[in-house]
């Protein structure tokens, strides 16, 4: 049995460019047990995993399989506690979301992996169709981001298109537009009507929704607050709305 030990092998070079944007074109790693379990169970392809020598057993039926020296699975993970695996898994190809009806969640420039992907996780919890997230929002197929997921992608759609085309492919298809912001003229959304279709929208994590996403929603949201904190965490915000609505 060979086992990889050197950091200079050109196979674990070249997947180590995936911890990079730019290079995850057409694939993505994945980290853990939990994440390469819900891959299998979801008709994931996986390319070629990674794993410590122990782990063998469990890994028989997957030829693709390379073994390395605990080392080498530390540097193609991004946690200290990658759990004896990690993997490469293909994208699945680029779709437009069916907007004519369910209950979508579009994030509008929310940069925190951390908080895309809790929110992501929350939108699979409580029952969304898809989520759209915008052109600069933090990629999905970020180690942070994915950790933070915990497989939800593997769930529920997830859609990347800039902030203008799914304004235009809401309003083609009349899918209500619920934004959340803190401005006056915002309502509280204990106060909102029930809807069976509509796209709830969070914004930036320091600037929140922008103008042209003020002007266009159908309806501005906000949560009103006892305490004297100027504001939530957007994945805590996006929780409570997204529970409140489905």
């Amino acid at each position: 049995m060979t086992i990889i030990t050197s950091k200079a092998n050109s196979v674990v070079k070249n997947t180590k460019k995936l911890h990079q944007k730019k290079y995850r074109k057409s694939s993505y790693l994945i980290e853990g047990w939990h994440l390469f379990e819900e891959a299998v169970q979801a008709g994931a392809k996986i390319e070629k995993i990674f794993a410590l020598v122990e782990y063998g057993d469990k890994l028989v039926d997957y030829p693709q399989t390379v073994f390395v020296a605990e080392e080498i699975l530390l540097d193609l993970a991004d946690s200290q506690t990658p759990q004896g695996i990690v993997a490469i898994v293909q994208k699945e190809e680029e779709q437009l979301p069916d907007l004519s009806q369910g209950k979508y969640l579009f994030l509008e420039d929310v940069q925190d992996p951390g908080n895309v992907g809790t929110i992501i996780r929350t939108a699979d919890a409580a029952g969304f169709s898809g989520v759209i997230v915008s052109s600069k929002s933090a990629d999905i197929y970020s180690l942070k981001t994915l950790r933070s997921m915990q497989g939800s992608h593997f769930h529920l759609p997830i859609y990347r298109m800039p902030v203008e085309t799914f304004v235009e492919e809401a309003k083609k298809n009349h899918l209500p537009i619920l934004a959340t912001t803190l401005s006056q003229n915002s309502k509280d959304y204990r106060e909102l009507d029930r809807l069976e279709d509509f796209a709830l929208v969070m914004g930036n994590e320091g600037q929140g929704i922008s103008p042209f996403m003020t002007d266009q929603a159908d309806q501005l949201v906000h949560i009103s607050m006892k305490g004297q904190a100027e504001s939530l965490n957007v994945a805590i915000a996006a929780g409570i709305l997204m529970f409140y609505l489905s």
